[in-house]
């Protein structure tokens, strides 16, 4: 990656495959459990965006916060207002899936 592609060994006439156009996104969990860490220096390339894990509790109030503040200034039906914990529940349901 620091040199704009790789070496292919089985390549003879042309070795080095030049990236172009590319974007590398990847993904991973926390260490330990068979998963290990990376280096600082493959680290380096990525931006790193890291979140903390709450408990359903604090799920619940943050999403009904969100929910009720969208369902009062876009002026929703009470009707639909009224689905407020069954949207919510559904939510974490389709969060903790991911």
């Amino acid at each position: 990656m620091d040199q704009g592609g790789w070496y292919d060994l089985k390549d003879n006439k042309h070795p080095f495959k030049k990236f172009v156009d590319t974007m590398v996104i990847a993904a991973m969990g926390p260490p330990g459990g068979g998963k290990t860490f990376i280096t600082p220096r493959f680290q380096r390339h990525f931006n790193v965006v890291a979140f903390a894990l709450f408990d359903d509790s604090t799920m619940v109030s943050i999403f009904t916060s969100i929910l009720r503040w969208y369902f009062r200034t876009g002026q929703f039906a009470q009707e639909v207002a009224a689905l407020e914990g069954k949207i919510v529940n559904a939510t974490l349901q389709v969060y903790k899936q991911i």
